[in-house]
């Protein structure tokens, strides 16, 4: 019994082998940028709020802001804009703060949608391989005088078949990680709000 040489079958795939190869250089990039940037430690750091909240209690403002620039991030440029407007209208500040922060999660979303084209994209790429490899096949099956030879059109619909499969490999981690990256954005988000719900609590609304 001959064994399936994996390489083999995927050199003889044609441009769209080709084409996928690309899609998982770029799924497995943004992939791996996204798990060193997109982490909770750069948006929302731990302790941020209760290190400025004793400040802004003791009216040190200057030294609030000097704490939150020392940690850039989506949660200090909220804190930064409400230390900034701290005597406007509580409700105006809340809509703004949520502005600003939708807006720093909207960016981190954006950066991850590579991942979600790679998902839609492969699956198609590889079964327009596998239809042009099919017809290829059937050529070459109607030149050689019928199906004298059953390998011949079998070999030929299994190299077709790799595209399919190549495209799958590729697209399913791809949606996968895509809702990996949704669902930490949303555990985020919700951290975020908690955080600033606490600053409008204990200093803003208090005040």
């Amino acid at each position: 019994m001959q064994s399936l040489n994996l390489f083999d079958q995927l050199a003889q795939g044609g441009l769209g082998i080709w084409a996928i190869g690309a899609l998982s250089v770029l799924a497995l990039a943004v992939t791996l940028e996204r798990l060193a940037r997109f982490r909770a430690v750069k948006l929302a750091p731990a302790g941020l709020v209760d290190a400025v909240l004793p400040l802004w209690r003791q009216g040190d403002f200057a030294a609030v802001q000097a704490r939150l620039a020392e940690q850039p991030s989506a949660l200090a440029r909220v804190l930064a804009y409400l230390v900034q407007h701290r005597r406007a209208d509580t409700a105006a500040l809340s809509t703004r703060a949520g502005d600003i922060a939708s807006l720093a999660l909207r960016e981190q979303q954006q950066r991850a949608y590579p991942l979600a084209v790679v998902a839609t994209v492969a699956p198609i790429v590889g079964l327009l391989g596998t239809v042009v490899g099919m017809i290829e096949s059937f050529h070459v099956i109607a030149f050689a005088g019928g199906l004298g030879d059953p390998a011949l059109l079998a070999g030929g619909i299994s190299k077709a078949l790799v595209n399919t499969a190549a495209g799958l490999c590729v697209a399913l981690p791809s949606l996968a990680m895509h809702h990996f990256f949704k669902h930490r954005l949303t555990l985020i988000g919700l951290d975020i709000e908690r955080q600033v719900n606490r600053v409008f609590d204990e200093v803003l609304i208090a005040s």
